[in-house]
């Protein structure tokens, strides 16, 4: 069975589908302002969401009880669940601090010196410029302790000792980064998607290629890779932050396959007009993209179909926060 977990503003989609191919689909409220969302196939009932003003939620039953579980300070803006063990939970911070829990998130350590790095003096989020906060985590799939940190706005970090020990924003990296994504059969391959472009790493951030030929929006806020191949990647993108982050904006998805340029990938999605900029992720086979017009799956990234489900007018106007699909 494949259930896929999604954040609202305000609320968590439930959608399971059984082995008929049939979806079921439940709506539950942990919070009234969601910020981030995570959950393992390793685990697949044990779900994390990240809240503006009541630090980390864990849900153990599939979605349908959640309690606090991280006193990590009331904004959590990131988590992340080891794909190498379900009980190693990393949770990101508003001001940028980054915590690792080893138990399943009962208990949680932060890892030292984040902001001690030379480039934490240009950190700011331009909505609230006296501060800052770790927008995306990701764990390398081939090391458990190689970390790719985004910091909004200003850095992205890495450490390759779990966090006790970072390395600094590298000359050419993008910025204002908003997510990360690994794939298993690319070593050392990052790719990021950001307010100041799309870009790739082959060698974990020491040296960065910015391909945006067909990329005619350029604040891109989603990205994932083909399941099946590393070369193949999809993006969400906007004009601008402004679009991106309106539920009336105008936001785009686009494809890349190999050293081709970007191509529009919207058959079977809403807009681009009257269209928030949506989240997207991936399991063994499929993507999904989560937007404010509903849950939507393609075999290519490149045509989509709208999974059966309610979807309630007021999610309309709200935008999606966190999306992941477990089997």
């Amino acid at each position: 069975m494949t259930t896929v977990y999604g954040a609202t503003d305000d609320a968590v989609l439930v959608a399971s589908q059984d082995a008929d191919g049939q979806w079921d689909a439940d709506w539950h409220h942990p919070a009234d302002r969601l910020e981030c969302l995570a959950a393992s196939p390793d685990a697949p009932t044990r779900v994390f969401a990240g809240t503006v003003d009541r630090g980390l939620l864990r849900s153990t039953d599939g979605g349908d009880s959640w309690r606090t579980v991280a006193t990590v300070g009331d904004r959590v803006t990131a988590v992340t669940v080891s794909p190498h063990d379900p009980d190693v939970v990393w949770a990101g911070t508003e001001p940028s601090r980054v915590f690792r829990s080893d138990d399943g998130g009962d208990t949680w350590t932060e890892r030292p010196s984040l902001t001690e790095l030379p480039s934490a003096d240009r950190w700011s989020f331009p909505p609230r410029p006296h501060t800052h906060h770790v927008q995306w985590i990701t764990v390398d799939p081939e090391d458990p302790d190689r970390l790719a940190v985004a910091v909004e706005a200003g850095a992205l970090l890495r450490s390759v000792d779990g966090g006790e020990t970072w390395i600094d924003h590298a000359e050419g990296a993008r910025r204002d980064n908003h997510t990360i994504a690994k794939h298993p059969d690319a070593p050392g391959h990052i790719y990021v998607a950001a307010g100041d472009g799309y870009a790739v790493s082959p060698d974990w951030g020491e040296t960065w290629h910015k391909p945006q030929t067909g990329l005619d929006r350029r604040y891109v806020w989603s990205v994932a890779v083909a399941p099946d191949d590393p070369g193949t990647v999809v993006v969400s993108a906007a004009p601008g932050a402004r679009a991106a982050h309106d539920p009336d904006g105008e936001a785009g998805v686009y494809r890349r396959s190999g050293e081709g340029e970007w191509e529009v990938a919207m058959e079977g999605l809403p807009g681009p007009e009257g269209w928030g900029r949506p989240v997207l992720a991936t399991d063994d086979g499929e993507f999904y993209a989560l937007s404010n017009h509903g849950l939507y799956r393609s075999a290519d990234g490149a045509a989509w179909s709208r999974i059966d489900h309610d979807w309630p007018a007021e999610r309309e106007r709200q935008l999606p926060r966190g999306l992941a699909v477990v089997e």
